[in-house]
C-alpha cells in the first residue's frame, strides 16, 4: 500500500510539473499552432485617431483583394508616440511572429528593422528608401524591406519653388525636419541646394516632438522668414492641426509634404496621393503572402504629385497668389 501511494505522489507530481511547464509556454505555444489566418502587424506613430484614413485606406486595398478581415486576414496594431515606443511595438509584433510588418513611413520602417531582419516590412510613403539605407535600390530592394515611396529629396525642390513663387519677395525660408527620422537629413541637403539656386536662405528648424513647435516659430519671427516648408513626417501629420494654427497665428505662408496639412488649415501642399499609396501597399503585402520575397519586389515610385492650396487660409494670411498658380493647382480647398 505504500508503495502504491508513492507511486501515486509521483504521478501527480509529473502531472502538476507538465501543467505548470505547459502554463508557462502555452501563449508562445498556442501562437506558434495558430490557424493559417494571415496576420499584419500595422505598427503606428501616433494615435489610432489621427491615421484613421491611413488604416481605412490599408483595410480598403486588402478588401480589394478579396481578404476579409477577421476571416481571412488579421490586423495587430501598434501605436507609439515616442520613438523608443515605437521600437517596442514593433519587438512585440516580432515577438507575436507577424507575417508582415506595416509601416507608413521611414520613421516606423526604421523601429521595425531594428528589431527583424527575417519579417517582411511594406512602407506606402517612404521619403528616401535607398538614402536611409533601408533598400539597397529601387529595382531590386534586397533584404526585407520594400513598399511605396514618395522620393522627398525631388518633391522638396519643387515645393520650396513653389513656395518661392507664391511669396516672390521672399528671401528666407524656415524648413521643418527631424534629426531622429532617418529621412530627415537628406531632405534637409535637399533644401539648402534648392534654396542656393532660388536665392533664399534656408533656416533649418528641428522639430523631434511637437513641444518643439512652439520654439521652432519663435526662432522664425525671430529671423524674420518669409515662409516655411514642411518635409512629409509622421509627426507633422499627426500634430497637423496646432501646425496650421501656429502658422496662422504667426502669419507665415506655409508649405506641406502632405495634404492632410492643407484640409487642417496650412497653405499649401505639394504631393503624391498618399492615401491612394497606403491602398496599393496592400498588393505589396499580398504578393508577400503568397510567397514572393520582399526583397525581389521593386520599389514603387509616386508618379503624380497634387499641388493643393487653401484659399481660406490665404485669405487670412492677406497673401494674393499670383494667377499662374492658382490655374497649376489641382485642388483648392476653401
Amino acid at each position: 500500500m505504500a508503495k502504491a501511494k508513492w507511486e501515486g505522489l509521483v504521478r501527480r507530481r509529473d502531472f502538476i510539473t507538465l501543467i505548470g511547464g505547459a502554463a508557462v509556454s502555452w501563449p508562445r505555444m498556442a501562437w506558434a499552432q495558430r490557424s493559417t489566418t494571415p496576420v499584419i502587424g500595422f505598427l503606428g506613430f501616433g494615435t489610432a485617431a489621427a491615421s484613421a484614413n491611413r488604416v481605412e485606406a490599408l483595410r480598403e486595398g486588402l478588401r480589394e483583394l478579396g481578404y476579409v478581415e477577421g476571416k481571412t486576414i488579421t490586423i495587430e496594431f501598434r501605436w507609439a508616440e515616442t520613438a523608443d515606443a515605437l521600437r517596442k511595438g514593433a519587438a512585440e509584433l516580432v515577438g507575436m511572429n507577424v507575417d508582415v510588418i506595416f509601416g507608413t513611413s521611414s520613421t516606423e520602417v526604421e523601429a521595425a528593422r531594428q528589431v527583424t531582419k527575417a519579417i517582411p516590412i511594406v512602407f506606402a510613403t517612404h521619403a528616401d528608401p535607398v538614402g536611409t539605407g533601408h533598400v539597397s535600390s529601387l529595382p531590386h530592394p534586397g533584404g526585407n524591406i520594400t513598399g511605396l515611396s514618395v522620393m522627398q529629396s525631388d518633391l522638396t525642390a519643387k515645393a520650396l519653388a513653389i513656395l518661392k513663387e507664391a511669396v516672390p519677395q521672399a528671401a528666407r525660408f524656415g524648413v521643418f525636419w527631424n534629426p531622429t527620422v532617418p529621412s530627415g537629413r537628406p531632405t534637409l541637403q535637399s533644401a539648402e541646394t534648392t534654396g542656393a539656386k532660388l536665392g533664399v536662405r534656408i533656416y533649418p528648424m528641428q522639430v523631434r516632438v511637437r513641444a518643439d513647435f512652439d520654439g521652432a516659430f519663435a526662432t522664425m519671427a525671430r529671423e524674420r522668414v518669409d515662409g516655411f516648408f514642411v518635409a512629409a513626417s509622421t509627426l507633422t501629420r499627426v500634430e497637423r492641426v496646432p501646425l496650421a494654427e501656429l502658422a496662422l497665428k504667426h502669419r507665415l505662408p506655409s508649405m506641406f509634404g502632405t495634404r492632410e496639412n492643407v484640409e487642417a488649415g496650412g497653405l499649401m501642399s505639394y504631393a503624391p496621393d498618399q492615401i491612394d499609396l497606403t491602398r496599393r501597399a496592400a498588393i505589396y503585402i499580398d504578393k508577400i503572402l503568397k510567397g514572393e520575397k520582399s526583397g525581389s519586389l521593386p520599389v514603387e515610385q509616386a508618379s503624380k504629385y497634387r499641388l493643393a492650396i487653401n484659399l481660406k487660409t490665404a485669405k487670412l494670411l492677406g497673401l494674393h497668389l499670383p494667377p499662374t498658380l492658382l490655374a497649376l493647382a489641382d485642388d483648392l480647398i476653401d
